[in-house]
């Protein structure tokens, strides 16, 4: 898995955010609201997405309406994975990460840890 390119990441941006299924005009008027962009290469680029796997799309009337098939969170934590397995040392990548972080950061990523761990305690007490 790659990281999407500029107009992917766009696309994809305007979609988690609006958190509801958009058609391409609804994408379009969107950019170009920020910088000029056809509608046929957002058309092609939302398509590329679709058969990706990153949106499903339904026919409504004419159009296209394009959705998610995951969230921006289940994305960056598939990143993350993947960033992780280039390495055989997963421990100090972890470090050098969790280094970089802001306290409000570290206490999310606390908070998570501790979500994680009560749930595999849960699950070893079934």
């Amino acid at each position: 898995m790659r990281g999407f390119g500029e107009l992917e990441a766009e696309i994809m941006d305007r979609l988690w955010g609006w958190g509801r299924p958009a058609t391409v005009r609804e994408v379009v008027d969107d950019l170009q609201r920020h910088r000029p962009v056809a509608y046929t290469t957002v058309t092609t680029v939302a398509d590329i997405l679709h058969t990706k796997g990153w949106l499903r799309r339904d026919k409504v009337g004419r159009a296209w309406v394009y959705e998610p098939t995951c969230s921006r969170e289940a994305y960056t934590a598939q990143l993350m994975h993947q960033a992780l397995e280039t390495t055989p040392d997963r421990a100090g990548a972890l470090l050098h990460f969790v280094d970089g972080m802001s306290g409000d950061e570290a206490s999310a990523l606390r908070a998570a840890l501790d979500s994680a761990l009560a749930q595999v305690k849960a699950r070893d007490e079934e």
